[in-house]
């Protein structure tokens, strides 16, 4: 069964509207655990808009399923990671003013870049995924970084799907087989909700991981965190 990663940035970004604590970012991701998440994703941006970094080393010791930690990889970042040693990181060619990741690497042109910056994280014992789009021979440069995983960026199967749901699949089927001949682990995110995440999930069933944040957080306000995070375990099913 693939694994249901929540990503809990935007409950920070609730709790810094107005300052203070509420909501509690630690005892929410505590809570998403306790309902059932597999894992917990985060993504701190250099200007600290939702999750700081203090939040990611609060959040460590209380992780007891997988932590999962996005991010470009700028120094502050690297050392950030290299500190907290997550179970994995997966890094995103977002630049700091990008209001949420909206591209893939393109592992062709920053190999030696990654593979530098792949090589450091693994020999901290960290498992790495890269943040990619759906072209086969991208996938291909990405596997010669050294990367465990790839994720596949899945926006563009979110907004196809409204409009053609085999066309919008078919693409991802390919890059999915591409990267199982490949042998390296696949993840994938951005965009995933409750009316696309089944038949993604039934199409590339050896999915490892989804990491789900925007739209899960969304339906929480309508169905509560428990249920919310119930009804996306049975998409995975």
């Amino acid at each position: 069964m693939t694994k249901l990663s929540v990503n809990i940035n935007k409950i920070a970004t609730i709790r810094n509207a107005r300052g203070g604590n509420i909501p509690d970012v630690l005892q929410v991701a505590v809570d998403c655990e306790r309902f059932g998440a597999q894992g917990i994703t985060v993504h701190p941006r250099p200007d600290e808009r939702h999750i700081r970094y203090q939040d990611v080393l609060d959040l460590r010791p209380l992780i007891t399923t997988e932590f999962n930690i996005e991010g470009y990889p700028t120094d502050r970042f690297i050392s950030l990671v290299k500190s907290v040693k997550p179970h994995q990181v997966t890094l995103v060619p977002d630049p700091p003013e990008a209001l949420t990741s909206n591209a893939g690497w393109d592992a062709i042109k920053h190999q030696d870049f990654l593979r530098e910056v792949i090589a450091e994280f693994k020999q901290a014992g960290i498992r790495v995924s890269v943040f990619i789009d759906t072209d086969c021979k991208n996938i291909e440069a990405a596997a010669k970084t050294g990367t465990d995983r790839v994720e596949l960026y899945t926006e563009p199967y979110a907004v196809g799907y409204l409009v053609n749901k085999e066309k919008a699949i078919a693409p991802f089927i390919k890059a999915a087989q591409c990267v199982k001949d490949i042998g390296l682990g696949l993840n994938a995110g951005h965009d995933l909700s409750l009316i696309n995440l089944k038949y993604l999930s039934d199409n590339i069933p050896w999915i490892d991981e989804v990491s789900i944040g925007h739209a899960l957080i969304s339906d929480a306000l309508y169905y509560g965190l428990e249920e919310t995070i119930k009804k996306y375990k049975d998409q995975l099913k």
